[in-house]
C-alpha cells in the first residue's frame, strides 16, 4: 500500500519536444514530477502523484485537510 501526499505545483516547465514537468512541493520536500497526463493543471494547484507522475488534480480544500490529518497523525512535520 502506498500513501499519496498532496503536492502543490510551484512551477511548470512546458517543453515542446519533451514531457511536461513541474516542481511540486510535498509538505516542504520539492520534487520534479511529470504532469503530462494532466494538461489542464496550473501553478498553485494540488496534485496526487505516484511513481513520479501526477495522476489527479486535487481540490485545495481537500489537499489542506489531508495534510492537516497527516500532521495530526504524526506522518508529516508540523508547519513552521
Amino acid at each position: 500500500m502506498c500513501l499519496a501526499v498532496p503536492g502543490k505545483i510551484l512551477s511548470i516547465q512546458d517543453n515542446k519536444d519533451a514531457l511536461r514537468m513541474a516542481k511540486v512541493d510535498f509538505a516542504g520536500v520539492v520534487k520534479e514530477v511529470c504532469v503530462d497526463w494532466l494538461p489542464e493543471v496550473k501553478e498553485g494547484e494540488y496534485v496526487i502523484v505516484h511513481a513520479g507522475f501526477a495522476l489527479n488534480k486535487l481540490d485545495e480544500e481537500d489537499a489542506i485537510e489531508t495534510l492537516r490529518i497527516l500532521r495530526e497523525m504524526g506522518d508529516l512535520p508540523e508547519q513552521e
